[in-house]
């Protein structure tokens, strides 16, 4: 674990009134925030947030493979405005830290700001003695349907994974698989990792350079079908299969692949095309009745803007850890329901478990609820990450602790030092750079 210096707090001689309210200074204080990075199976970069009455609110900021990227802005830029605050104004907080410094958006600026959000949240749950879902409104379900991530290299393998998420409690599956002709592929837990973790813990290389990977995607635009085809013919069609294209398609690629996909109803096909590219999507629209999910790269609302307005998906993607936080997740959301637009919030484990408990109290909240991806983290992040969440009969629940129900063992954390680690990325087969 790494624990980064901030900058010392402000005295009662600055002249900064930023702290300040009309009547005086604030009843309750931010007296430190203290960013903690560890590497349980993989990274992860935390905010701890402290009152000077004592509360204690956490916030995940983490950014797979640029991790300390975030932690230095945090530690030496945004902890240091953060000192003298007062904690429950997080809508004032958040704006101050967005328009504030001018340079908006980008990954590693709302993942901080997203940190300080949940962190916010988790205080002023606790200060109220209730879970965050219930300030955002209160329960709309009972608990989130969630996806399991099913893999395999071959059929065999892969039914075998369908078969224990569904005897783990998992009530709709992810279904990725290997290509012939292709040495590795996203999302196959299978795959051989140097770091010896499960490939869904840490899909990041630990070394000093990114693993360089091979794609070639007319042969998966051959093979995926048949492996839809096979999946449904062995479970039947009231299973709800998904899949990732993880960006790797051109536009009209994507069309063909959700219009062969569509005997075989798909719960969504998700990232089908690089998404930067918003009109690409009419496009895709056009060609396909295949669900779309787009987001899980995207920073701001802004994002979502045309694609939510002219419903050129179904289900928003977006993370909280790299969204800016639970304010702007339930903002987009509200915006999405006017649209008939659902939730399908982004949630392996580069997400931390407290940036999963932010997600689930935004989920069990808002009506339009879609589903919640779903990893179990390994056994280390569990001994750092205590977490008051359930997974029974395949409905995820936050639970009913003060805030957002999630605390970090720092003893345990500290065993556990950084690491450096990469995401893979891919070439063709004539070495042009892809999309991984």
């Amino acid at each position: 674990m790494q624990r980064r210096p901030c900058a010392a707090p402000r005295t009662d001689t600055d002249t900064d009134t930023d702290t300040d309210t009309d009547s005086g200074e604030y009843a309750v204080k931010i007296i430190s925030a203290t960013v903690i990075v560890t590497s349980p199976s993989r990274n992860f970069v935390t905010l701890k947030i402290t009152t000077d009455d004592g509360v204690t609110g956490l916030g995940d900021a983490t950014l797979n493979g640029r991790e300390l990227a975030v932690a230095a802005y945090l530690s030496e830029h945004v902890a240091p405005l953060l000192t003298g605050r007062d904690p429950h104004r997080i809508e004032d907080t958040w704006q101050f830290l967005y328009r504030g410094g001018y340079w908006r958006r980008g990954p590693v600026t709302m993942a901080a700001i997203a940190a300080v959000d949940m962190a916010l949240w988790d205080i002023k749950g606790k200060v109220a003695n209730l879970p965050v879902y219930q300030l955002l409104g209160g329960a709309s379900r009972n608990g989130l349907q969630t996806y399991g991530h099913a893999s395999g290299r071959d059929l065999p393998e892969l039914f075998d994974s369908i078969r224990q998420h569904r005897e783990l409690g998992f009530t709709a599956v992810r279904i990725q698989t290997a290509i012939p002709g292709v040495r590795a592929v996203y999302g196959v837990a299978a795959q051989p990792q140097a770091s010896g973790e499960r490939y869904d813990y840490e899909p990041a290389g630990r070394g000093a350079y990114p693993v360089e990977e091979d794609w070639d995607t007319r042969a998966y635009l051959r093979h995926l079908p048949t492996v839809f085809e096979a999946v449904r013919n062995e479970f039947g069609p009231e299973l709800p299969l998904l899949h990732d294209g993880h960006h790797r398609m051109t536009p009209i690629q994507a069309a063909k692949l959700g219009k062969s996909l569509e005997p075989y109803d798909l719960f969504w096909l998700e990232d089908c095309t690089p998404a930067e590219n918003q009109d690409s999507l009419r496009l895709v629209r056009q060609h396909t009745t295949t669900p779309l999910a787009i987001g899980e790269v995207f920073n701001t609302v802004w994002d979502f803007q045309t694609l939510i307005r002219e419903q050129l998906i179904d289900y928003v993607r977006a993370a909280s850890t790299h969204f800016g936080g639970i304010s702007p997740l339930k903002k987009v959301m509200d915006f999405a329901a006017q649209h008939q637009i659902k939730s399908g919030f982004h949630g392996p484990t580069d997400v931390s478990p407290v940036g999963l408990a932010a997600q689930l109290h935004v989920g069990l909240a808002i009506h339009n609820f879609g589903i919640q991806e779903y990893m179990e983290h390994s056994a280390k992040t569990n001994t750092v990450f205590a977490q008051s969440l359930t997974f029974v009969d395949g409905l995820l629940h936050p639970g009913e602790q003060p805030g957002l129900g999630v605390e970090i063992d720092e003893v345990a954390a500290a065993t556990f030092p950084y690491q450096p680690a990469y995401l893979p990325y891919n070439r063709l087969n004539d070495g042009t750079m892809h999309d991984w």
